[in-house]
């Protein structure tokens, strides 16, 4: 199984609170682990100008602003952009990891820079930390029933409305939030 490219759900039964009703687009998968990105929580007391501030990277006038999200509990100092497949920059490092489902990661300044210009890829967001798992941890959480799996979908991915992420992918699927329980999810 290879969910690289796929959305995790948090079901309501979720036992660890940091995940309660996250959505997470899996970026890497394989026998030694998996890495992924919460899309739907976006951080209240950090902006992407604040951050260009921090960072010293200057703001053209016409540049781009993009969502501060919380990527997840592990390395929460360290910044992801996630973005559409249209932004690629290739270097020996390796600076943009191609995410399968037409997206891109990329973890090197220049995204930023190139955001902080007005260009760019045409859409994406900036994770701080992200989410992981050792080998074999993911494909016990699903066989709990911890998260369903989905095909991502840019609208989903890049929407505007995180608070409504959760729902949204789940009515993708064909389920009602509102039949959901914290029982069903330990089910």
């Amino acid at each position: 199984m290879d969910l690289a490219g796929q959305i995790l759900i948090a079901m309501p039964g979720m036992a660890d609170p940091r995940f309660d009703r996250s959505v997470i687009l899996i970026c890497a998968h394989s026998a030694e682990g998996a890495m992924g990105l919460i899309i739907n929580k976006p951080l209240e007391d950090m902006s992407f100008s604040g951050l260009l501030e921090h960072l010293n990277i200057p703001r053209a006038p016409d540049g781009r602003d993009i969502r501060v999200h919380l990527g997840g509990p592990v390395e929460r100092g360290r910044g992801f952009v996630l973005h559409s497949a249209d932004w690629r920059r290739t270097r020996p490092d390796g600076a943009t990891m191609a995410v399968p489902g037409g997206y891109g990661m990329t973890a090197t300044l220049d995204i930023l820079e190139a955001l902080a210009k007005g260009g760019g890829p045409a859409n994406a967001l900036l994770a701080l930390g992200y989410s992981g798992w050792g080998p074999g941890q993911l494909e016990a959480e699903i066989a709990r029933n911890d998260w369903l799996t989905c095909d991502a979908a840019d609208g989903l991915v890049f929407g505007a409305d995180d608070r409504a992420k959760w729902s949204a992918a789940l009515r993708g699927m064909g389920i009602d939030p509102l039949t959901l329980s914290a029982a069903a999810g330990r089910a």
